[in-house]
């Protein structure tokens, strides 16, 4: 092999020795995580809670019924856990869907820890 020609991966240090280059490997961080809040009204039905728990955060029959009667006892409960656009654009489509019904259905994000 030629002296100007190297195997990829090395360089020459100051005493002319080639030595391998090690690159640097960044770690992404982990996005941060939010919390989906239902919040319970008089008049939003269980049926339509348990509906958008399924459709929207898609919930089995069974997690939908256990998170909206833990609502409806405790006047909150966690919907689901998503990185805040997530988050978000469930939020939002949840509160469209309520609306459209007339139902004052309200939910809220907030930091996971």
């Amino acid at each position: 092999m030629a002296d100007d020609k190297k195997p990829p991966g090395t360089r020459r240090d100051k005493e002319g020795g080639t030595g391998l280059v090690l690159e640097e490997r960044t770690r992404t961080k982990k996005p941060p995580m939010y919390k989906v809040l239902l919040h319970n009204d008089d008049y939003t039905t269980r049926e339509f809670v348990v509906w958008v728990l399924q459709t929207v955060f898609h919930k089995s029959e069974g997690d939908a019924i256990a998170v909206m009667s833990h609502v409806h006892n405790n006047g909150v409960g966690v919907a689901g856990i998503f990185t805040f656009e997530v988050a978000e654009t469930k939020v939002g489509k949840t509160m469209a869907l309520a609306k459209e019904q007339q139902y004052p259905l309200q939910l809220s994000i907030e930091p996971s820890e």
